[in-house]
């Protein structure tokens, strides 16, 4: 009776090894060719060499010309940010202490 337990973990043993065995070399069947990019994908050395004529507005997302870009751009550049009203910036560094004074002092209720 032991030797018949010890050929079926010997036979199960060695179907272990050998499905695992043929797993690993058919998942590498493939691997090689997959890695290759597409024959239609145009290769970078020649991208990076490529000028580039039309853009998209930061702001839609619209195609521009390069002249409408550049114009854009400086646009952007030369407007200031809006400011915010002065009560509504009190108001946040109020809000900002408060949430510091919490950390410290987590017992006060104000």
């Amino acid at each position: 009776m032991g030797r018949v337990k010890a050929r079926k973990a010997i036979k199960l043993l060695s179907l272990i090894v050998i499905s695992a065995t043929l797993f690993v070399l058919n998942s590498y069947w493939g691997s090689t060719v997959i890695a290759l990019p597409p024959p239609q994908d145009t290769p970078e050395e020649i991208l990076r060499t490529k000028i580039i004529i039309e853009a998209r507005s930061p702001i839609d997302g619209k195609f521009l010309t390069a002249a409408e870009y550049i114009q854009l751009q400086a646009q952007l550049q030369e407007v200031p940010p809006p400011k915010l009203d002065p009560n509504i910036r009190d108001q946040i560094f109020l809000l900002r202490l408060r949430k510091t004074l919490f950390q410290f002092f987590p017992f006060l209720n104000f």
